[in-house]
């Protein structure tokens, strides 16, 4: 199993370096690769603080990447409720996994945070 890091998906995704877009493409669509959520955590920030796309677009272009059948992240039932928690509120990105987990696992959160708190309570 390969691991992947953030610029390879970024390039990817992005299309935006001619050369090392063709490795990412070659490497993420023809190698069973594994992306740990914390290069996942990473995508999201750089894709919304850097490259300003829409939390929407973020979401629908993980799932979709994530819903190859070579590609394998930690927990796709949580990571996928993480992106659409993400997708709908304004929370970073880190917060929408504790969510997930709490959700999804029945995981108790515990934080400061009152966005996420109230979230949680929901």
């Amino acid at each position: 199993m390969k691991i992947v890091d953030a610029n390879i998906v970024l390039r990817y995704l992005l299309n935006d370096a001619e050369d090392l877009s063709e490795k990412a493409i070659e490497l993420l669509e023809n190698n069973e690769v594994f992306v740990p959520n914390e290069v996942i955590a990473e995508i999201v920030y750089v894709l919304e603080k850097v490259y300003k796309v829409d939390n929407g677009e973020i979401c629908s272009s993980l799932t979709e990447l994530f819903g190859y059948k070579n590609i394998q992240v930690s927990d796709g039932e949580v990571v996928n409720e993480a992106l659409k928690v993400y997708s709908e509120r304004k929370l970073d990105f880190v917060d929408t996994i504790l969510c997930a987990y709490h959700k999804i696992r029945k995981h108790e959160i515990y934080s400061f945070d009152k966005k996420l708190n109230n979230l949680l309570k929901k």
